[in-house]
Formats: C-alpha cells, sequence, structure tokens
C-alpha cells in the first residue's frame, strides 16, 4: 500500500498551489467583499485545465485521476474555498453527469465546451421543498412531441446565473416517485428559462449561488440523459462523487486554516515569547494536525477506490462527514488562536471560518451522511 504522491502528482501539487498564489491570492478579499465571480477566472482556470478535470483528453479534458483531483481541490482551497467549490460543482456534477450517462452525441455538443472552459456549468436538483429529501422535487418535464415542456424551479444552485450549460433534474411521471425522474441538459438561451434570486450568503460569497426558473422551457427530447426515469440513480451516482470532491474542498479550507493559525503562532508574542510555547496553544494544533492528516486518509481512500471503479456511497459519506465538520472545528481553532485578530477582517481566517459551515450542508447534509453509512453498516454486517 503506497500513501506516497507520484512525482506527477507533487507536480501538480505545486503548480496548482503556485497558481492559487499568483492567480487567486491576491484578490480573495475583493471577491469575497464584493460578493462577485470573477469571469476572468473562468478563463485562466480553462487554461489550466481545471474545467475538465476528470474529463477523457478526446473530450478536451485533461484526464486526471480522482486523487489527482482531490489534490487540486485542496490546493485551491486552501487559497480561497469559493474557487474551490466553483471547481468541483462544474467538475464533479454537471460536466461528470454528462461524461458518465450522456450519449456521444452530447459529449460532443456540451462536455468539450464544458472541459475546455468556455463556460461554467451547473447542475440542478435541489428545490424549495426538496432538499435532503431530494425525490421530492416538484420540477415537471412534460413530453410534447419531439420536446419536453419544463417548468419549475431549482435553489441553491453554484454557478446558477453563470452557467451556460446545466443538468437539470425533473417529474416526468409523478406516480412512480423517484423512478419517475429524469434528468435534462438545459441551455442558458432557451427561451422561459431564466436565473431568479441571488443568494447572499454567510461565506463562499464569490461563489455564484443562485434560483433558476423554468417557464414553459421547450428542451429538445435529444437532450434527455439516458432513459425516463433514470435521473433519480443517475444524481444518487453523481453524488457519491460530489461528496469525495466536497472532502477535497474541506481539506482546503482545514489545512488553510491550521496553516494560517500555525504562522500567527509562531509569530504572536505574548509574555514575552511565541503563543506556539504554550501547551494549551500546542495541544490545539496537535489534536488540528492530526484529525487532518486523518481526514486525508479518508478522502484519498474514497478516491482511489473511485479510480478503481468500485462503489463509494460509504467511502464518500465517510470522507465528506469526517473532513467537512474537521473544516468546521478546525477553523473556529484557528479564529481561537488568533484571538482578536481573528475577529476582524484583517486576517484571512475569519472568512474561512465563515466558508466552512457550507462543507457540512452542501451535497448532503451531515445528518444524511450518518444515514448513509449507518444504512451501509446495517447492511454489510
Amino acid at each position: 500500500m503506497d500513501f506516497l504522491f507520484s512525482e506527477e502528482q507533487q507536480l501538480l501539487k505545486e503548480s496548482i498551489r503556485n497558481f492559487a498564489e499568483k492567480e487567486i491570492l491576491p484578490y480573495v478579499r475583493e471577491w469575497d467583499q464584493q460578493g462577485r465571480w470573477p469571469k476572468e477566472l473562468t478563463r485562466k482556470l480553462g487554461e489550466m485545465g481545471l474545467l475538465g478535470i476528470i474529463i477523457p483528453p478526446e473530450y478536451s479534458g485533461a484526464g486526471y485521476s480522482n486523487v489527482d483531483y482531490v489534490i487540486i481541490l485542496e490546493e485551491l482551497s486552501k487559497v480561497d474555498p469559493a474557487v474551490g467549490l466553483v471547481v468541483a460543482a462544474h467538475n464533479s456534477l454537471c460536466s461528470n453527469h454528462i461524461n458518465l450517462f450522456g450519449s456521444e452525441a452530447q459529449k460532443k455538443k456540451y462536455l468539450t465546451r464544458l472541459a475546455a472552459g468556455e463556460t461554467l456549468g451547473a447542475w440542478g436538483l435541489t428545490e424549495a421543498g426538496a432538499g435532503s429529501d431530494a425525490a421530492a422535487i416538484k420540477t415537471r418535464a412534460v413530453k410534447k412531441g419531439d420536446k419536453y415542456i419544463l417548468n419549475g424551479s431549482k435553489l441553491f444552485i453554484t454557478n446558477g446565473s453563470l452557467a451556460e450549460i446545466l443538468v437539470i433534474m425533473a417529474v416526468t411521471d409523478p406516480e412512480k416517485k423517484r423512478q419517475g425522474i429524469s434528468a435534462f441538459i438545459v441551455e442558458k438561451d432557451m427561451p422561459g428559462f431564466r436565473p431568479g434570486k441571488k443568494e447572499d450568503k454567510l461565506g463562499i460569497r464569490a461563489a455564484d449561488t443562485a434560483e433558476l426558473i423554468f417557464e414553459d422551457v421547450e428542451v429538445p427530447a435529444e437532450n434527455l440523459i439516458g432513459q425516463e426515469g433514470q435521473g433519480y440513480r443517475q444524481a444518487m451516482a453523481i453524488l457519491d462523487g460530489g461528496r469525495v470532491s466536497i472532502a477535497g474542498f474541506s481539506l482546503g479550507i482545514a489545512a488553510g486554516a491550521l496553516e494560517m493559525a500555525l504562522k500567527f503562532a509562531k509569530e504572536r508574542e505574548q509574555f514575552n515569547q511565541p503563543i506556539a510555547n504554550f501547551q494549551a496553544i500546542q495541544w490545539m494544533l496537535a489534536d488540528g494536525f492530526t484529525e487532518l492528516e486523518a481526514a486525508r486518509l479518508l478522502t484519498y481512500r474514497a478516491a482511489f477506490l473511485e479510480d478503481q471503479g468500485k462503489k463509494i456511497p460509504k467511502e464518500s459519506a465517510m470522507a465528506k462527514l469526517y473532513a467537512s465538520e474537521l473544516a468546521v472545528r478546525a477553523s473556529s481553532m484557528a479564529v481561537q488562536i488568533h484571538g482578536g485578530y481573528g475577529f476582524t477582517k484583517d486576517y484571512l481566517v475569519e472568512k474561512f471560518y465563515r466558508d466552512s459551515k457550507l462543507a457540512t450542508i452542501g451535497e448532503g447534509t451531515s445528518e444524511i451522511q450518518r444515514w448513509i453509512i449507518a444504512h451501509r453498516i446495517l447492511q454489510e454486517f
């Protein structure tokens, strides 16, 4: 069992770190305060191959492994979690849904544009009345000739008002409940589709999060992904992989916050010595960095198993649960170590504290992760 990154992975890690420090770090505070996604960054991410990370080269993707993907997300999120989330939503949800379940024609038409970074992608499952209960969605898709007519709305959609290509789950047969949910590719310029309210959020403020509204949107039947009734199953499979990406995103938050705390503790002096000399601070750091390594093992193992073609509902839930809750604990501890300074905008640690909470909510709450884990354990033993 090899726990070391390959030479290529080390180079990838350094490359992403350098990119993030040069192209993202100088603007983090500005983007956060303005609640604005910089469109010029979309182009730069595309040029780096970061909008087609796990997409095969034949569709303009970089063809990286899932382990590589976690490396990338951790490094991006260490600098700005908002960027990590945008990259994760684009790759794991929208693009990968088309990659895994789309037809050859759909891949050539849409996946190549997404992977090349021509546009951001979005993925719509959540609704006002359907969060953890994903099967309760109300958005309808009614077949009419060679088209489906979509009506309804989606909520809390990352990249929602920026994406030009979206994968949307809608009900095609209400009588079949979850077996009556189907997935469709929607384009931004289709008449009747529009972004609604843009959310003013606690954290991850640079990432675009918006409502999506569908009013008699005519979607070509050829934009149905797979067959009618397969959308729910597809979505659950996508979320298994998506949870690994959120775990990687969470690793970045935890690592970034802990490194800020360590640096501050070595520089900040009280009682004529660095506060890092005090056992209370040392134990906080020791616990934080130990938990970070534990979270990494869970996350990289889940990514490795996914690369081997294994089904990972339990493993991805464990990684997401532990890493996301660590992100909250680590960022809170980092603010505590900064003391009064941690409560000001002078230090980025307060941003990581705000950003961290999304990790325990997005792509399945901690409570849902515990349910998945328990359900699998009870089946296995």
